[in-house]
């Protein structure tokens, strides 16, 4: 492809390039530049891309797309926003496969992961035909699963993991779009057949440093999108309906105004039920995942659903198909008279609404094993601290992902919100150990909630990436591995 046909979408500032050299691909990371390519120097968290031109041009780089002038010798173009320009070229060297999908886009703090599974779902039952998934779990390619390195991956990843989908006979993809990704424009230029919105509290604010700027950020989803679906019960959706750029259709639990609403909802230890009502419709639901936060989740994939003009009695017949996401209130095979669930539950929200949730289902204690992560929002430590020990009979405080902060630490700010006395909770800082004494002090009906990691099979130390799979864990020293 030549130069000038790659970058006909970029805004130029200034151009020291022949249009008419040919490039042999597009690169970000200059330690995976090949000979021949664009490389594309973005700024980023911990460093700057324009520091390792030098690299990319030893590498090979034909040319240089920037925010500023190369210190080497190299054909280069400035453009204001290489973030932006990343996606753009992305998108048109993969030949914008974006366009060849109808996609569906799941943003919000919590249930992103769970809801656009239950849209994939609906959509297999409700169309017959292949549906791609782009998540935090795994990516779907076909009927090929792979593991996910973030929830929204950078622009280029995400436009030849479109291509992949889109060659591999997937007419539809279903994806989490995080907040950093509509910031970082790292979904710039999709255009979404629905944008759906989940929920919004306390996170990421190291990143977006106010709740304002993060709920902004969550905004921009509608900026993209043809149709939109907001939860109603959320606080913060009014501002998201008065900032949508497209119709919008909501739903909840509680306000008959919206326009899908559940109704008799019951909870049952392996599955909740309900009604959905809408205009001219009542329709029974059943889902195989036995939690409160199940009925929003399935709530937000029928919305979705009714947006895309299926039927809705397809959609509910789909939903009894669900039974879970890996790391969301799964359960862990015990063989004994206790229950262990593991969840994904890192925030305050969430920390609260699985063990309230969980608190419904419990015959005896409830039991929480939580920490929280390094290097990412502290304020929200103490809030967790005073959600567990308050919520739950018994609290395990211990590490998570402590990255490059003292776990020690990360454990003193969490006891900051800990007003519940001595005897409700202890503090083990070693995962492990702590896993092992949540199962060693089991008492009979004890449901033990392993909180925060959920999917993850690793725990990060220092800059390190360990093997931790907590389902492994427990099944070792239940001696059932």
């Amino acid at each position: 492809m030549k130069l000038g046909q790659l970058t006909a979408g970029l805004d130029i500032l200034e151009r020291q390039a022949d249009l008419e050299m040919e490039i042999t691909g597009v690169s970000f990371d200059s330690r995976r530049t090949k000979p021949g390519e664009v490389f594309v120097a973005i700024r980023g968290f911990e460093t700057d891309g324009h520091k390792y031109i030098p690299q990319a041009v030893q590498a090979g780089a034909a040319c240089v797309v920037c925010e500023e002038k190369p210190d080497v010798d190299v054909p280069y173009l400035i453009v204001q926003n290489s973030r932006r320009a990343l996606a753009i070229l992305s998108a048109e060297w993969f030949g914008h496969p974006a366009r060849e999908l109808k996609i569906i886009g799941v943003t919000g703090t919590n249930g992103k992961t769970t809801t656009t599974n239950l849209i994939k779902m609906i959509l297999e039952e409700c169309t017959g035909e292949k549906v791609g998934l782009i998540g935090t779990n795994v990516n779907v390619i076909g009927d090929v699963e792979e593991e996910a390195s973030r929830t929204s991956p950078e622009s280029y990843d995400l436009q030849q993991l479109l291509r992949r989908m889109a060659d591999a006979g997937c007419k539809w993809a279903v994806m989490e779009v995080s907040s950093h990704a509509l910031v970082l424009d790292r979904v710039y230029g999709i255009q979404y057949e629905v944008g759906v919105f989940t929920n919004l509290t306390q996170d990421h604010l190291d990143f977006h440093g106010t709740m304002e700027a993060y709920l902004e950020a969550k905004s921009l989803l509608f900026n993209q999108s043809n149709k939109g679906v907001i939860n109603l019960d959320d606080p913060h959706a009014a501002y998201l309906i008065e900032h949508a750029r497209c119709p919008v259709m909501t739903f909840s639990e509680e306000d008959v105004t919206a326009d899908i609403v559940a109704k008799r909802i019951r909870l049952h230890p392996h599955k909740v039920e309900f009604c959905v009502l809408t205009i001219g419709l009542l329709i029974d639901v059943e889902v195989g995942i036995p939690s409160r936060f199940t009925v929003q989740n399935a709530l937000a994939a029928i919305t979705a659903a009714r947006q895309l003009g299926l039927d809705l009695h397809q959609a509910a017949d789909a939903l009894k198909k669900c039974h879970g996401v890996k790391g969301r209130m799964e359960v862990v095979p015990t063989g004994r008279d206790f229950t262990v669930l593991i969840d994904y539950a890192h925030t305050p929200d969430a920390l609260e609404k699985v063990l309230t949730s969980c608190r419904e289902l419990a015959r005896g204690r409830l039991v929480c094993l939580f920490g929280c992560g390094g290097d990412r929002d502290p304020i929200k430590r103490p809030i967790m601290g005073e959600i567990a020990t308050r919520l739950a009979d018994f609290t395990i405080i211990t590490s998570d992902n402590p990255r490059t902060e003292e776990p020690g630490k990360i454990i003193e700010d969490i006891l900051k919100g800990v007003n519940a006395p001595k005897s409700r909770y202890v503090v083990i800082e070693n995962r492990r150990e702590a896993i092992a004494y949540a199962l060693d002090n089991a008492q009979k009906d004890d449901l033990i909630v392993l909180a925060g990691k959920g999917h993850e099979t690793y725990q990060i130390i220092g800059k390190e990436k360990f093997h931790f799979d907590e389902r492994e864990i427990v099944r070792e020293h239940l001696g059932l591995a």
